[in-house]
């Protein structure tokens, strides 16, 4: 169960959340900011609380994409939004049988590892169910910010729901409800 109060640190999932999800990117070139994006890292940087990302790049596994692909878009990533911490992905398929692919909690753990804080006192940002099953398996916050992509029955199912990400932010600083 997540603790209370200010997490020690934010993570964010990629594609759909912290950036326009454009499916399988690898092209540097197409990488747009979300909107609130920028806004709500600022804060979370003026509050001095770190954040990583985690993010599944099956791509890889399915031919689609190379790491290097995907490390040049966390680099382009990194550099419009600012240095959001460590960039953790799952290279695996969804019937790969690996532990950190969302909704397993490998990422989430890893992250927190590298961060030097504890699951429990992490929250997770993501537009999807598996973000939120990741967070809750890890015992970290889960907070979803929709996208149209959202299916509506994993927005009934999340415990927490923020319109986008700078309400999302603000509620984990405790700014709102």
């Amino acid at each position: 169960m997540p603790r209370e109060g200010r997490p020690a640190a934010v993570l964010f999932d990629r594609d759909g959340t912290l950036v326009i999800d454009v499916p399988y990117n690898g092209d540097p070139g197409r990488v747009r900011p979300a909107p609130g994006a920028a806004a709500a890292l600022a804060r979370l940087r003026a509050a001095g609380i770190p954040t990583a990302v985690v993010s599944n790049q099956s791509g890889i596994a399915r031919g689609l994409l190379s790491r290097a692909q995907v490390d040049a878009v966390n680099a382009r990533v990194d550099e419009l939004l600012g240095p959001l911490g460590p960039f953790l992905y799952c290279p695996h398929g969804p019937g790969d049988g690996c532990a950190c692919r969302k909704p397993l909690p490998g990422l989430v753990l890893a992250a927190a590892d590298a961060l030097g804080v504890d699951p429990l006192d992490c929250a997770l940002v993501g537009d999807i169910g598996a973000d939120v099953e990741a967070a809750r398996a890890a015992g970290a916050r889960p907070v979803l910010v929709p996208t149209p992509a959202t299916r509506p029955e994993e927005v009934a199912a999340a415990p927490e729901v923020a319109a986008d990400l700078v309400a999302a932010v603000d509620r984990l600083l405790g700014a709102a409800p």
